[in-house]
Parts: C-alpha cells; structure tokens; sequence
C-alpha cells in the first residue's frame, strides 16, 4: 500500500479536500485504485452532532456514518463508497483507546499520547486502507489521506507525530506528503509573496514531517521566479511545486494537476513511474469545459434554515450542478432564509419579507433541504403551498418531504392546526411522528441512518420513471421523525400519493402529487450519492421540470443521449461556446475554488 498525505498551512479553507480528491481523479485516471481518508482532530467521535454553521454539512454515508463533508468530495470525484472508519476523528481515537485500556488490554501501563494514541491512529489507517471502496475485490493501490485544519494548531498534535512515525513504519517510497499553502498577492506591492508558505513548511519540518510537493493556492498561476524562489528555500524540487489558481468550477483541478505533471511527481516518490500510464481525463475535460460553456440559465430557489453558508447545503448544490449539466443549463441557485417568508417577518422586517418572496417567485423550481428544529418551518410550509399551488416544480427533502405533507393536510384536508410532533408534541393532527425506534435523550448517532430500500408501490409514478422504472432503489436516510402511517390513508384519498415505501410498508419514503407539472417529496437524501456525469434521479427531475424537459429525462432512450457520455467526442453546448473567464464575477467560493454555479 502506497500513502499520500495532503496537509495545509497558513489559514484554513485552502481547498486541502478538493486537492486530495483531484489528486485521487489523477492516479485513478493513471490506472491505479484509491481510497481516501479524512482526519478531523475534533473531540466528536463523529459530525453528527455538529451544526451546519460550526462545520458544514453532516455527510451520510452508505453504512449510516454521519462524517465530514469532505467525504462527500471524495466519493463524488472518485466515485467510491466509504465507510464511517474512512473519518477518523480525536474523539473515535480516544475512545478506541480508553475502552482497550478498560478492558485492561494495556496490561497494567500507563496508557499515554506517546505511544498508545499514536500507535492507534496508525493502526487505524492501515487497517481502514486495506478496506475495499470500489466495488472490487483486495486493498486499493494508493490510500490518499488529508489531515483537517492548519499545521501548528494544537488539537492536531497527536496526529502529526503518529504520520510522522507512520512515514519511517512504511518506508521510503510508499509515502508521499503533499502540503497545501497560499501564495497571497499583496494589492499594493502586486506581488506574489512566499514567505507564508516559507514559515508553513519551516513549521511542518520542525514538526517531523518533510514535504515532497507543493500545491500552491493563488488567484493566478506562480510566476517562475517565485517557483524558484520556494524550491531553494522550502528544500522542495522546482518540479514538484504546482499552483492551484482560482479557476472557474472544481472539475478543473485533476486538469491543472495533470497539466503541469503531478502524477510524474508523486509516482517518482511512490516509485510507481514504471507501472503508471498517461492519465486519461477525457470525460473529465469534456465535463469542465462543458460546464464553463453553459449559458442559458435554470434558476433554483433554495429555502433552508442555514443559508448563509453554502457548505451547510454542499451535497444539495453539488446535485443541483450535475442535474443543470446533465440537461445543459447554467445553475443559478437563490437562497430564501425560510424564516424571511413568514408572517412574523412582515411586521418585523417588510424588506427582507418582500426580498424572499421576490427570490422565491423569481425561481423556475424550488427545492426545500433538510433540517432540524421548528425556526424557518412555517417559511418551509409556506413555500411548499406557494410551489404546490402555482404548478411550480418542487423538491421537498427529508424535512422538506414533511413540511409538503403538513401543508397539504392544513390546505385540502382543512386541518388547520396539522403539524409535525418535532414542532408541536400535542398537535390534534400529527401529520409527522416521531420514530418508535429513535432516542429522546441521546443525540448523536440514534436517527434511522444509512443506505435503506425504497420499494416503489405506484409503478406510473413520476420519481418511478426518473429511476429507470425499477422497482425498488437504496438511498441514504438521516431523520427522526416519519409521516404518521394513521394519517396516510386519508391523505391519500384527497389526492396526495405515496409512491413508494420502506420493506414494511408502513413507513412513507416518496410522496407525489400526481396532477402536479413535478412535486415530489423524498424521506431519504438523494443528493448524498449524486455524481458528476451521474446526477441523482431527483433533482435531474426538478432540473428537467424547472426547463421544461422533465418528458426528456423520463424517456429512457432520451436519457442516455441526454446526459455526458463516458469520453465523449464532441461536446455541445446551448448557444454560442464562450470561455468563462478566470475568477468570475458574483459567484460564491467554497473551498477556496469555485464551484461552478452562481448564488445569490
């Protein structure tokens, strides 16, 4: 097993996720197999007790591991399926090792940092690395492997000295370290200056770590001179120096790594240069540029509770972009704060009220998230009666799925005061209930989790068409409350179908009105296994419908000519093709790159 390791310095947010993940497009496209792992030095044994605004999106993976989001970018960008072990975390290691140490598996020492939980994070890694994520038998080739936060920041201590004996455990030439630093430009001076990333690797040298290449952030490409400058005094060869400048959407960072012969650099320190080939990236060029070509514009109004972070909402962008290509449109996302469209802020604040209502009628569809906690519902509500009401297509996930359900027996059934037991634990009308099986005093960890079937029961069904007429698909759940199966019957009977079910049948999973242009509500989160070339069912749908061309997409033998083909010859694009400058004007970053799609 060969290993990479993917730091950063200087300041968070460099983009060290999407570097690690571009690295793994690049040797995957070498013909090698990548697995990826992500360590987040935080006391959580896990994300999924953290809020939105403290770290992002809580990511959910097949095995019901709530991780970090940038597990999403690895799976997205190497189409893989990890494990909740591919996170590892302070908390999961010091809990490893305190339930050895109870079990007196120490045999009477004195358990310590050194070198009880720096042998456990080894072990840790080269057990995870050894497990399979790609749907083929044996240990992949490389195990690429990105360590959250900034060298010098204290929690990440342990972690630093368990990689730095890990390198020497491995040998050389089966270990790579690839330190992500910022190059900044100066506006007055106009120059590009080294001298952060110069104290960057001083500190990861002081630290016991040496690294091999440079991945430079800047808004432009390094200047020679510059290049030569961090080779002489970061001890680092000229040829392994690249620069990662801003550029128009994340696809294009496998392409700049490939161009400026990244894959060279690290297979000569791997000693790999005999078995890798020329990386082959077509479908992955053909995607980038396709994406920066597109012009005529699809625009999606978002109403979530946590808005004024894009990385709360990660996944649902990401599928929202590979839908809006898949069908050859410009995604132009606009954030409604639920809470902006209530009655409540009408009197408290009219100009925010009239600017939400403006962004959510200005939207060709509209797609309400998932959340947790009653602020913004009655926004949510009120955005599904608007879109259900107008014909507007609509996606309602998780608690969007539940808020459409509550609105629909408040509006047709004349149950004015139906709500959800989450909000209003003694509601006359409990349209959502909690789950028998949850826990009301242990958060972390206790929601209905993971990869779970969904068997469709209305075969004519719209979401049935968009997956392929199967007769069942396994998605991602993350929730605790469900639609009350008591109240299906009679939902059901004003209009309101339930396509498609769990095992049981009694548990809803898909909800749809069928005299609707496209109103579906999923219990599950579709965008969790969305993929580039390979957009999620869902949200290809309410792309299609929001353009017009939801016929298209249902159309099997449509769908195939639709969509990026793998390697594709030619590539066409509505209109006349333009390239996107670089750094474009309005457009939200995340990640240090570009996402390629804009925001408002």
């Amino acid at each position: 097993m060969k290993y990479v390791l993917v730091t950063g310095g200087v300041v968070s947010g460099l983009g060290k996720g999407v570097t690690a993940s571009s690295i793994g497009v690049l040797l995957k496209a070498c013909g090698l197999r990548v697995t990826s792992i992500k360590i987040d030095p935080y006391l959580n044994t896990d994300a999924g007790t953290m809020s939105p605004f403290e770290h992002g999106e809580v990511f959910v993976l097949d095995d019901g591991g709530e991780v970090d989001l940038d597990l999403g970018n690895y799976e997205r960008f190497l189409d893989i399926k990890l494990t909740r072990d591919n996170n590892i975390t302070t908390g999961k290691i010091y809990q490893h090792v305190i339930a050895k140490e109870r079990k007196g598996d120490y045999l009477g020492k004195t358990v310590q940092v050194v070198p009880h939980i720096t042998d456990a994070i080894q072990e840790w890694i080269e057990r995870v690395a050894a497990i399979p994520v790609d749907g083929e038998e044996g240990p992949a080739d490389i195990c690429v492997i990105e360590l959250g936060g900034t060298i010098g920041d204290i929690e990440s201590a342990p972690f630093i000295e368990a990689l730095g004996q890990f390198s020497y455990r491995v040998g050389t030439g089966n270990f790579c370290l690839v330190h992500v630093s910022l190059v900044p430009v100066l506006n007055v001076v106009g120059e590009q200056k080294t001298k952060p990333t110069q104290h960057s690797v001083r500190g990861l040298r002081g630290l016991g770590l040496i690294p091999d290449i440079l991945a430079c952030r800047s808004t432009k490409a390094l200047e020679e001179n510059v290049k030569e400058k961090l080779a002489q005094f970061c001890h680092v060869p000229l040829e392994s120096i690249f620069t990662l400048y801003d550029v128009p959407n994340i696809w294009h960072i496998p392409l700049l790594l490939k161009d400026q012969k990244a894959h060279l650099a690290i297979s000569k320190v791997l000693n790999l240069a005999s078995i890798v080939k020329e990386p082959s990236l077509e479908e992955w060029t053909a995607r980038a540029e396709l994406c920066d070509n597109l012009h005529v514009p699809v625009r999606i109004a978002v109403v979530g509770k946590y808005t004024g972070l894009s990385d709360a909402y990660l996944s649902i962008l990401k599928a929202l972009l590979h839908a809006s290509v898949a069908c050859r449109k410009k995604l132009v996302v606009d954030w409604v704060p639920a809470c902006d469209l209530e009655k409540e802020t009408e009197k408290e604040n009219p100009n925010a009220y009239k600017a939400a209502w403006k962004l959510l009628k200005g939207g060709d569809g509209v797609l309400v998230p998932g959340g947790f906690g009653d602020r913004g519902v009655e926004g949510k509500i009120l955005a599904a009666k608007y879109a259900r009401e107008n014909k507007i297509p609509f996606l309602g996930i998780c608690l969007g799925m539940q808020v459409s359900v509550i609105e629909f027996a408040r509006s047709v059934l004349s149950l004015h005061d139906a709500n959800s037991t989450e909000f209003k634990p003694d509601t006359k009308h409990p349209c959502i209930v909690f789950m028998p099986e949850g826990s009301r005093t242990h958060m972390g960890g206790t929601m209905r989790l993971g990869s779970r079937k969904s068997i469709f029961t209305v075969k004519d069904s719209k979401s049935a068409k968009l997956y392929g007429n199967k007769s069942s698909v396994d998605e991602r759940h993350r929730h605790r409350y469900e639609v009350n199966p008591e109240m299906v019957e009679r939902l059901e009977k004003a209009g309101l179908s339930f396509a498609a079910k769990d095992e049981t049948g009694k548990r809803m999973e898909i909800v749809e009105l069928p005299n609707h242009p496209f109103f579906i509500g999923a219990q599950f989160h579709p965008e969790y296994k969305s993929r580039p070339g390979k957009a999620s069912p869902l949200f290809l749908g309410l792309i299609a419908a929001s353009c017009g061309e939801l016929d298209k997409v249902m159309n099997p033998a449509s769908v195939d000519q639709h969509l990026i083909s793998n390697g594709p010859k030619s590539i066409f694009v509505n209109g006349t093709s333009k390239k996107a400058p670089n750094g474009m004007a309005g457009v939200r970053y995340t990640n240090g790159f570009c996402n390629g799609l804009h925001t408002r």
